[in-house]
């Protein structure tokens, strides 16, 4: 009894829909659909699943929404399941359906809050899987500053294809092999046919173990659960173990404001840039921060990296994969490494009630693993990316360090005004050694939907010239991508960027030890050819979109900002 009473002090926002006289219509309608007395006396815990059928990063997560449900209950609680969408970056590649995938970032949110708050929810779990479903529940849980954990589905076991470990990456480059020459048919198909064996995420350091890594280390989701493989036996205890913490958390009152703090960003900044991570994290911890009202920019980015090793040896940039990670030791390794190197806040809070430096101190090493390097011996002394500025990008721009040696390109650029204008030309061999690659008019509002490249570069990389050009665009890349890119050029096309200005042949210069993009024109060129440039009908945020597309055109902020909508 004295537990029942003590959990019902737990229902602190519930009671608003469930107490009363007056609510006896509310509670009509929810023991119609199975829940009794006994259940709406109990803190009540939205279970919110990015599950879709459309990929196989949350084809799973039904069944292990399932399980945290069968946490919350043991623990006490009434879970109340809800569900929200989900867009496939790898399945819409290349195509305007990519469009749609950053914008979804925002729409999850937004459906997890207007859920949460309109049924008086007492705390959240949030299950995530695909890149943009990662930040998008914990924006939500950063808005709604309820007691809540967020738990990622996993990743991918990798392929095997001619005696070696794949990923979905070595099809995106097969792609380009391919149109080279290099790549037959049926090595194709046979490539295709057992790259992606499974449910889970990709099994790279792209976005979304990027992103699985940076919340464990920040400390919204219990360190030791991203890595977990999705297939792995144990994925479903740690799922139960999830559902039992939230109540833990809800007891100890423990809200996102008390975890996400600026030192916990500037340690989830830490993991990314020493995991050789996705160039995307810049725009999703801006966007966890400011939905936070934390204060961080794009050059805290270079700050942090600029100090951190590169000390994990995950592809795109390296030879291991999320599974090799979590046989080594997995996130409370890499953790163990920025604290001894003084680069954790170890006093940082997580939802486990111990701070990230306890865990940090706790983690095991598998004796011999080669998946994250000692300090003494980093695959490179600096972080796996770098913010460049100049006068083709004033506001910014990412680009990714890790898996290349380049720190220095200066050649004739090839502008584009789509991506898929440049796919055309990558296919049919147009583009030369030394050439930079320019694509615009797919930034957040020009896109809109600011589409991520990885067609394009993975294209290049297996024709061979991945080494040898370089590639600057005010849209994004994937996790995925490697070689000298810069993303997120900011301002861009469609907003008046100088990227506009950029003609065939202009000389540009990359030049990550100045930390400068810039184009051999003059301030008084670039003007000129800005206020002349009229951007493809495609790309206007003033009345080419039309749907969703054209509200976030209006309603998104620039890059350099997290392309957040306000």
């Amino acid at each position: 009894m004295s537990d029942n009473g003590s959990l019902y002090e737990l229902k602190r926002n519930s009671r608003t829909l469930t107490e009363g006289p007056q609510r006896a219509a509310a509670r009509a309608y929810l023991k119609g659909i199975g829940y009794d007395d006994d259940a709406l006396a109990r803190p009540i815990v939205g279970v919110a699943s990015t599950w879709i059928e459309t990929m196989p990063c949350n084809f799973h997560l039904r069944a292990l929404a399932a399980k945290v449900k069968e946490g919350i209950r043991a623990a006490g609680g009434t879970p109340m399941e809800l569900n929200t969408i989900a867009i496939s970056d790898g399945i819409t590649m290349g195509t305007s359906g990519m469009k749609m995938s950053l914008v979804s970032r925002e729409v999850i949110a937004d459906s997890i809050e207007l859920v949460s708050r309109g049924h008086f929810f007492d705390a959240v779990v949030a299950l995530s899987g695909c890149d943009k479903t990662i930040p998008g529940t914990v924006m939500a849980l950063a808005r709604l500053d309820l007691p809540s954990v967020m738990l990622y589905g996993g990743s991918i076991l990798p392929g095997r294809f001619e005696g070696h470990d794949v990923t979905i990456q070595d099809v995106f480059e097969a792609v380009g092999a391919h149109a080279a020459g290099s790549m037959s048919d049926e090595r194709l198909a046979e490539l295709e046919a057992v790259a992606s064996p499974g449910v889970g995420a990709c099994a790279g350091q792209f976005t979304a173990n990027t992103m699985a890594m940076a919340f464990e280390v920040l400390g919204i989701s219990p360190m030791g659960s991203a890595m977990v493989p999705a297939q792995h036996a144990s994925k479903a205890q740690v799922a139960r173990d999830v559902g039992e913490l939230v109540i833990d958390v809800l007891r100890r009152d423990q809200r996102p404001s008390d975890i996400i703090t600026s030192e916990s960003l500037e340690n989830a900044i830490a993991a990314v840039a020493c995991s050789g991570g996705s160039t995307n994290a810049v725009l999703h911890l801006l966007a966890v921060a400011r939905e936070a009202g934390i204060e961080i920019s794009i050059d805290d980015f270079d700050r942090i990296a600029a100090k951190t090793p590169l000390l994990c040896d995950l592809t795109p940039g390296g030879q291991y994969v999320a599974v090799d990670l979590f046989e080594a030791g997995g996130v409370p390794l890499v953790a163990r490494r920025l604290l001894d190197a003084g680069l954790l806040h170890e006093d940082a809070a997580t939802v486990t009630g111990r701070t990230v430096g306890e865990h940090a101190r706790d983690a095991a090493e598998t004796p011999g693993q080669r998946v994250v390097r000692p300090l003494d011996d980093p695959l490179q002394p600096t972080g796996g990316l770098a913010i460049l500025r100049g006068n083709l990008a004033p506001e910014g721009c990412v680009v990714k360090l890790a898996g290349h040696e380049r720190r220095l390109h200066e050649g004739p650029a090839r502008v584009f005004d789509s991506e898929e204008d440049a796919m055309e030309s990558v296919i049919a061999g147009a583009i030369e050694a030394g050439d930079v690659v320019v694509i615009r008019n797919e930034g957040p509002a020009g896109g809109p939907g600011m589409r991520e490249m990885l067609a394009v570069t993975a294209a290049l990389v297996g024709e061979g010239l991945g080494e040898q050009v370089a590639l600057l665009t005010d849209g994004r890349f994937s996790g995925a991508t490697h070689g000298l890119m810069a993303g997120h050029v900011a301002p861009e096309a469609a907003r008046g960027g100088p990227i506009a200005a950029l003609r065939d042949g202009d000389r540009v210069t990359f030049d990550v030890a100045a930390r400068r993009l810039d184009v051999e024109l003059s301030t008084e060129e670039i003007a000129s050819r800005v206020a002349a440039y009229t951007p493809p009908p495609r790309a206007r945020s003033d009345g080419g979109p039309s749907g969703v597309l054209a509200k976030y055109a209006k309603l998104v902020s620039s890059a350099s900002e997290g392309a957040i909508t306000r």
